[in-house]
């Protein structure tokens, strides 16, 4: 009885150690940067301190016409001028489509609200600094009175990004300087409202100073009539797939990785279970091996002459030894006889004749293949009477 692991055994315990040390550092990789603090999203679907849904029920709670917004940016192009866009911190980036739909709906006369760092993404013209991870809640001024600002000349918010330069057709509205926490920026017949964070809205922050007013005054400044808020979760990952849903939890990769771990079971299942098979050894004493061998070598050597001599000479010997003559005998005596005692056609002179010549000369390539035919023909019928009698008949 066999014991210990044979050299099979151990490629496949080393192999296995190998997957498993694969999987666990793409884990690590892919698991992010631990230092980073995980912030929650601001959704409307949420009741976390993070989340939105307060917000939100507080705007229908006073009546507006609010509603989830899960659909691609491409549908707000039938949307009402005036209505209001609230994209809060938003975890999916838009495609080059749904970038320009989005400042399409602007320009046409929608407002869009937007919270965090990643405005640049959707709008290029942006001047957002990078993303600050880890920044805490503090407090800004109002810039100087306005709308915006009625009611809420200070705010807290925990930023997540400031804006830098300004241009003529943006104005600060919180903080100054290097800390601008919230512009308004006009573009097109439409506006965006931006914000540092999404602080103002979320569950915890909106009771905090004047984060509720600031945010009444962002959704209902200059609204004409009763307009509609779309409250974005499309970028939030919410996209009515449940692909789309999975594709943001850990669930992918470790599906991935029990594909892998069932993958290599059924390796090694299929190695110790499955038929024995012994390969095919293919024999190195074929004939047409050896002929294509035989081939070669007189091609490389050039030898044209030796291919014709070896029939010639095997044909003279045969019919030298059937007649009982001399090998010495001329090849017209040897074809002369041949075609009168052992009934071979005339041209076996002709074809001895050539052979002769080629032998001794040389001949060119397809000259020589000619003779060489000729010659297995004047064999072939020299070895099988039946040929002769048959041409006779």
């Amino acid at each position: 009885m066999q014991t210990g692991l044979t050299a099979g055994d151990r490629k496949l315990l080393l192999g296995a150690a190998a997957v498993g040390l694969a999987l666990v550092v793409g884990t690590v990789a892919v698991g992010g940067d631990v230092d980073q603090p995980v912030q929650e999203t601001p959704s409307s679907y949420s009741n976390g301190p993070g989340g939105a849904r307060a917000a939100f029920l507080w705007l229908k709670d006073l009546g507006y016409r609010v509603e989830h917004w899960e659909e691609s940016p491409a549908a707000l192009a039938q949307a009402n001028r005036g209505s209001l866009l609230i994209i809060a911190a938003p975890t999916v980036p838009p495609t080059p489509a749904e970038r320009r739909a989005i400042v399409q709906f602007v320009q046409q006369g929608g407002d869009l609200l937007f919270c965090g760092a990643s405005l640049n993404e959707f709008f290029r013209d942006a001047q957002v600094s990078n993303q600050m991870y880890g920044a805490s809640e503090q407090d800004f001024h109002a810039a100087f009175p306005s709308a915006l600002a009625r009611g809420a000349e200070l705010i807290r918010m925990q930023p997540e990004a400031f804006w830098g330069k300004l241009s003529p057709a943006q104005i600060a509205i919180y903080g100054g300087g290097d800390t601008i926490a919230a512009v308004l920026w006009r573009l097109g017949a439409g506006r965006i409202i931006w914000w540092a964070g999404a602080t103002p809205l979320t569950n915890r922050g909106i009771r905090e100073g004047g984060n509720a007013n600031f945010f009444l005054n962002t959704v209902a400044s200059s609204a004409q009539g009763s307009r509609r808020i779309y409250w974005d979760e499309y970028f939030h990952g919410e996209r009515g797939s449940l692909w789309t849903y999975f594709a943001h939890t850990p669930l992918v990769w470790g599906a991935a990785q029990i594909c892998i771990a069932f993958l290599f079971l059924l390796f090694a299942f299929g190695r110790r279970s499955g038929p024995i098979a012994v390969p095919a050894e293919l024999s190195r004493l074929s004939p047409l091996e050896f002929v294509e061998t035989m081939g070669g070598l007189y091609e490389r050597a050039g030898a044209r002459s030796v291919a014709v001599g070896i029939p010639y000479r095997h044909l003279r010997l045969e019919l030298a030894r059937r007649l009982a003559l001399s090998t010495d005998t001329p090849d017209a005596e040897l074809a002369g006889a041949a075609a009168n005692r052992l009934g071979l056609n005339s041209g076996i002179a002709q074809t001895l004749a050539a052979a002769s010549a080629a032998e001794n000369d040389g001949a060119a390539p397809k000259r020589a293949l000619a003779i060489v035919q000729q010659l297995a023909l004047a064999q072939a019928e020299l070895e099988n009477p039946r040929s002769r009698v048959t041409e006779k008949n």
